[in-house]
């Protein structure tokens, strides 16, 4: 399997800790990518149109689409443990994860609108209640004692990815203060070998 990725995209992130706790990371080839906004690049359009990190390409040439779906997948033929099959605890997983993933797209925008939209033109009130999606969020989660306390699975790989990135690109934000239950679960996830080797690079 071929994973197109940036070690910068959150979303890479989570995928690679997925392949790592569930022991295929060694059947992956991971191919660096470089996907910048408003910047064309037809090779890799021609994996996928949207221009999306990450892309997950089978052995057989077929393409997977989507941090989640690619785990989905990885977690269908390693195991099966980061995903419950059935029952309440599946949708309630599944739920948790959207809206973690809907945190790191407004987090994306910000960060796009701060630095790759050009100065005169960036829409501050827009940027901001983006910011306060991905921070309430964070309020949410904080009282969560049910995810943060739970058993390792997607929910809680897509917060530590929210969480690194918050650290990663808006480091003066202040959410360890402002949220200590999520700062302590933080620190007790990196010391999980697949979270702490997936840091992003220094910026």
């Amino acid at each position: 399997m071929k994973l197109t990725f940036s070690p910068a995209s959150p979303f890479a992130r989570k995928v690679r800790i997925a392949a790592i706790e569930l022991g295929l990371i060694d059947r992956i080839e991971l191919v660096p990518a470089s996907v910048t906004p408003g910047q064309a690049n037809d090779e890799y359009s021609k994996i996928t149109p949207l221009k999306k990190l990450p892309v997950l390409t089978t052995n057989n040439g077929d393409v997977i689409l989507d941090s989640y779906v690619i785990v989905e997948y990885l977690n269908e033929i390693g195991g099966g443990r980061l995903i419950p099959d059935y029952g309440p605890r599946r949708w309630k997983v599944k739920t948790d994860h959207s809206l973690i993933n809907g945190m790191l797209d407004s987090m994306l925008l910000c960060r796009y609108e701060k630095m790759v939209r050009p100065q005169g033109a960036q829409w501050q009130a827009w940027s901001d209640d983006h910011w306060n999606r991905a921070w309430s969020g964070m309020a949410r989660f904080e009282n969560r004692l049910d995810v943060l306390n739970g058993p390792f699975d997607i929910a809680q790989i897509g917060l530590v990815c929210v969480l690194g990135y918050a650290d990663f690109r808006f480091a003066d934000c202040g959410w360890r203060k402002a949220y200590p239950k999520l700062d302590a679960f933080n620190q007790r996830m990196l010391e999980r070998p697949s979270v702490k080797i997936s840091v992003p690079p220094p910026a």
